[in-house]
């Protein structure tokens, strides 16, 4: 056996036999085949990638649509019927393609392709917040032990201690006259790291003894060098199959602020704002509660069924004994 083959750790690909035999598939090619291989983890990931192209496109769309998500459209509605949409199926039809509010008419389409974008910026920009931040203290504490570990483990058990969902009530109505995007994704991510940092912090410490870290260790490379070359790589896996299982989780946590009336304000539209105002309505027009109800589902269903499938390829010891 060769000196690379002994001292490769197990992040690092295997080499080939001999001059003769292929070279071996990269792990995200082999990563890809696998996910894409299975019909509901492709049809996740179809679904998941439709919705971050809407969220991406949703100032086009709403173009091609014909409505601004914030225009008023006093026909599409019966004052006589307390601004009861037009029509069946909410006003559907070709001037309005998924129906209107009720009486203020306005597009939901257009409101909706919208509602995507904030929904999902709001979902990835906290999930990163919490995987960088996570990442970084269970990384540290994982590998330094000693004091740095007692203090960062410390730290994640009070952050944990507090009821997230009260504290972020409580924050989202205090602050007044600030950017409440920029706010939610704030307040999410504050709450949010120490679980992953948990996670990284098992793998750091499961790793920091192997022999290839300690050879690296003896050969004189800093912490550091160590931390990113050696243990970083090797917990990657766990990591973006965390972070995965985290984007439905924080949909739910903005959709849920949003409902509950202290996420984002109008007219800037959520999906749980919507779904807040459309409950009013649900028995006169139900499709006013279906259509935001409806991409919410799917958006978390997607993410969540990507996750697992994730989790499944990436850490397949992560969630067994």
């Amino acid at each position: 056996m060769s000196l690379t083959a002994q001292t490769a750790g197990p992040g690092d690909a295997p080499a080939a036999d001999g001059p003769g035999s292929p070279p071996p598939d990269a792990p995200w090619r082999t990563t890809w085949r696998r996910l894409w291989s299975d019909r509901g983890s492709r049809t996740a990931l179809l679904a998941a990638a439709l919705l971050i192209l809407v969220a991406l496109a949703a100032p086009l769309l709403s173009r091609l649509g014909g409505w601004s998500p914030t225009a008023f459209d006093p026909s599409a509605i019966d004052p006589y019927l307390g601004g009861l949409p037009r029509g069946p199926l909410g006003g559907m039809g070709a001037d309005h393609w998924l129906g209107v509010e009720p009486v203020t008419g306005r597009d939901l389409f257009a409101r909706v392709v919208h509602g995507a974008q904030v929904s999902l910026t709001i979902a990835f920009a906290a999930t990163a917040i919490v995987v960088v931040t996570g990442t970084a203290a269970g990384i540290a504490a994982g590998y330094f032990g000693g004091r740095i570990d007692t203090v960062l483990s410390r730290l994640m058990d009070l952050t944990m201690s507090f009821p997230s969902l009260i504290f972020m009530i409580a924050m989202m109505s205090v602050a007044q006259d600030v950017n409440r995007v920029v706010l939610m994704t704030v307040v999410i991510g504050v709450f949010g790291w120490p679980g992953i940092a948990r996670v990284v912090r098992a793998e750091a410490l499961s790793l920091r003894h192997r022999e290839y870290v300690e050879a690296a260790r003896a050969c004189g490379s800093g912490p550091w060098r160590i931390l990113t070359r050696q243990v970083l790589p090797n917990i990657s896996g766990p990591i973006i199959a965390y972070t995965t299982l985290l984007i439905p989780g924080m949909i739910s946590t903005e959709a849920a602020l949003s409902f509950l009336g202290v996420g984002v304000r109008p007219p800037t539209s959520s999906w749980g704002q919507m779904i807040a105002e459309a409950v009013t309505y649900y028995e006169t027009d139900p499709m006013y509660f279906i259509v935001p109800s409806a991409f919410l589902f799917v958006a978390v269903l997607a993410f969540t069924v990507l996750g697992d499938a994730l989790r499944d390829i990436l850490d397949p010891q992560g969630g067994r004994p």
